[in-house]
């Protein structure tokens, strides 16, 4: 997996507002409206920020008739911090002078 294109998706601000509102919804999701309700989003604003969640994987939506829910990969969400903590606290070779 490919960890930068998921982290640059979460580096913009409207963007991880909105990611961390829907772990916090955790699995039944957030359909768009109530997703705009609690962020006061524009719609336009919120399906271009969304998409760019779901073209990464971070996101999945599910068609339910004429609602579309919005969920957190979890599983990609835990593979993205295991890799970011993976090496957490390991220490590092301090490389000598001499080696160069």
């Amino acid at each position: 997996m490919t960890y930068a294109p998921l982290l640059a998706a979460l580096g913009h601000e409207a963007r991880l507002e909105i990611y961390r509102l829907l772990v916090r919804a955790g699995e039944p999701g957030l359909n768009v409206g109530e997703i705009g309700s609690h962020l006061k989003m524009p719609a336009s604003t919120l399906s271009h920020h969304l998409s760019s969640l779901v073209h990464t994987g971070l996101v999945v939506q599910q068609k339910n008739g004429r609602e579309v829910l919005n969920r957190v990969d979890f599983d990609i969400m835990n593979q993205t911090v295991s890799f970011l903590t993976d090496e957490c606290c390991i220490g590092l070779g301090v490389a000598s002078e001499d080696a160069a």
